[in-house]
């Protein structure tokens, strides 16, 4: 995909900061680089809670039955740590070039306390597109001109995140943002029951405790957590076990039975049958695949 005009000076700031494909962390640690050179085919991932721009290329992501456009000019708001598949287009000539904004609660709650009472009349959506304006571009252009001298980065760089937090709070997905640190309704329980998820996804789980952890009935807990994850509790935590096993697969110098364990299996086979369903292969050829990459 072409990038527009108006994200030509994003490619010229990120494109001098890229040193290999991936995810390149900066000195600012909520801040984070993506670069790739190769396209990727649709895949499973999951995104903590972040603000992620396209400045160059161009993601596909799935999530249920929706999908979810981002490219130049655009950029992903992700309000929950939601399993999804993904698909990048990406190539050498024209490689896809990013940032990501991981969101802290903290500033996002002083940030919605200072801005007031806002009514949202549409329901929160925890994962959408949204057009770049004038304000948002402004924002992350100065943020990552802040990156480029470590001594601005030191003295502005957390006051950039906060523009670039602050102009997505009065953004389109400005309400799914405050729907985090307002703590009411259905929404703010299944985030509580997701954050519990990640702390302890290797812990055994029962959905009737979860139900009883949002203050819910089981049948009402399914119902609002399905419709706001695109899936059941079990399958959400059988996904967050594997798309984990992956990170670790790829990371660390653990064997396929430690990786098993330390992601809540009691079974290696079944996690081998599950890996291998879930990412089209199994963990030890993920493994080899992945590392023979990283050496291209």
């Amino acid at each position: 995909m072409p990038a527009f005009p108006s994200t030509d000076v994003l490619i010229e700031l990120i494109a001098p900061l890229i040193e290999h494909d991936g995810y390149i962390r900066t000195s600012l640690p909520s801040v984070t680089l993506m670069a790739l050179r190769r396209p990727i085919p649709r895949t499973p991932l999951m995104y903590e809670p972040s603000l992620n721009i396209v400045a160059q290329g161009y993601k596909i992501g799935y999530l249920g039955n929706r999908e979810i456009h981002y490219g130049p000019g655009q950029y992903l708001v992700q309000t929950l740590p939601l399993p999804f598949e993904c698909e990048t287009q990406a190539s050498p000539e024209s490689p896809l070039l990013g940032v990501s904004i991981h969101l802290d609660p903290a500033l996002l709650g002083e940030l919605v306390a200072a801005m007031g009472e806002r009514e949202d009349e549409e329901s929160p959506v925890p994962m959408a597109s949204v057009s770049m304006t004038p304000g948002m571009q402004g924002a992350v252009v100065r943020l990552l001109q802040t990156l480029h001298d470590p001594a601005e980065t030191a003295a502005m760089g957390p006051l950039r995140e906060r523009d670039v937090v602050f102009e997505a709070l009065k953004g389109q997905q400005g309400a799914a943002l405050r729907a985090l640190v307002n703590h009411q309704g259905h929404y703010s329980q299944i985030v509580q029951v997701l954050s519990r998820l990640h702390a302890c996804y290797a812990e055994e789980v029962s959905v009737e405790t979860l139900a009883r952890q949002a203050n819910m009935s089981l049948s009402t807990f399914h119902q609002h957590f399905k419709q706001i994850t695109q899936t059941s509790p079990l399958q959400y935590l059988k996904r967050l076990r594997l798309i984990k096993a992956q990170q670790l697969l790829v990371q660390e110098a653990y064997n396929v039975n430690q990786i098993a364990e330390a992601v809540g299996y009691r079974s290696v086979s079944q996690f081998s049958r599950d890996y291998k369903r879930c990412f089209g292969t199994s963990p030890l050829r993920h493994r080899k695949e992945e590392r023979a990459l990283q050496v291209s």
